[in-house]
């Protein structure tokens, strides 16, 4: 039964304040690929932009397989990360919106804090201040890491811009306001994961960790909303949980 959080609340928590903003105008044994074609597109900037790969990634922890896609010179998942580590979540505790949406992470368990694939987001959780040393694997496949805000300005940039960028990015389907997928990278409505276990905004708006702090209750994510072709880069409190999409090293 779905749980409704307090509008107040909710907006309290996990709406972006503009003083924490950041402009982004301003072979191994862990993974398998397949290649094929690609092709390029024209950003406003005139730049040119590499999206359609069809490369595969296959985690070989657990044997899912992952569709990325080249936008700019990164490489990304263009779906989000389903792997079952402790501190994830399906929203609303339902196997088939992991199948769907991927799995909601806290900040601590996107980040690997318990050094089980690396040490260089060891000991990075809530309510403590942590260097990380980037790039941080985190919860992502070997080979693939967790992006840092800068990361993330990057690509956005390379789509045109963050007042475009959520138009761009968003799925085709799924939403309350549907995007146009240019660049492949299918963005879902996943919603989020409040700290008593509640779910909310599903079909309105996504969230994706960085590997980069603000302060000891908050780190960097990237957020889309559902009819808004903004992009946002915000500080989020970590106890929250929120989607994953590795970036290739």
């Amino acid at each position: 039964m779905k749980l409704l959080i307090p509008t107040l609340l909710a907006l309290f928590l996990i709406a972006c304040d503009n003083d924490s903003s950041t402009s982004a105008n301003n072979s191994n044994d862990d993974e398998k690929s397949s290649k094929s074609s690609s092709s390029v597109k024209m950003t406003s900037s005139s730049s040119v932009v590499i999206l359609g790969s069809t490369e595969n990634l296959t985690d070989s922890r657990d044997g899912q397989t992952y569709k990325t896609v080249t936008i700019g010179t990164q490489t990304w998942m263009a779906q989000n990360l389903n792997y079952k580590a402790a501190n994830s979540f399906c929203y609303e505790s339902s196997a088939e919106n992991c199948e769907k949406y991927g799995r909601l992470y806290l900040w601590s368990a996107a980040m690997d804090s318990v050094g089980a694939w690396s040490t260089n987001g060891k000991d990075c959780g809530d309510l403590t201040s942590c260097s990380p040393t980037d790039p941080v694997r985190g919860v992502c496949p070997k080979g693939w890491h967790l992006p840092s805000n800068t990361e993330w300005e990057t690509m956005l940039i390379a789509v045109g811009g963050v007042s475009t960028a959520g138009k761009v990015l968003k799925s085709t389907s799924s939403w309350n306001g549907n995007g146009t997928d240019d660049f492949g990278f299918s963005a879902l409505s996943a919603g989020y994961r409040f700290v008593r276990g509640d779910y909310d905004l599903e079909g309105s708006k996504t969230y994706f960790w960085s590997s980069t702090e603000k302060d000891n209750n908050r780190a960097i994510s990237m957020s889309l909303n559902g009819n808004d072709d903004n992009a946002f880069l915000n500080g989020n409190y970590k106890f929250l949980g929120f989607s994953v999409r590795c970036l290739k090293d």
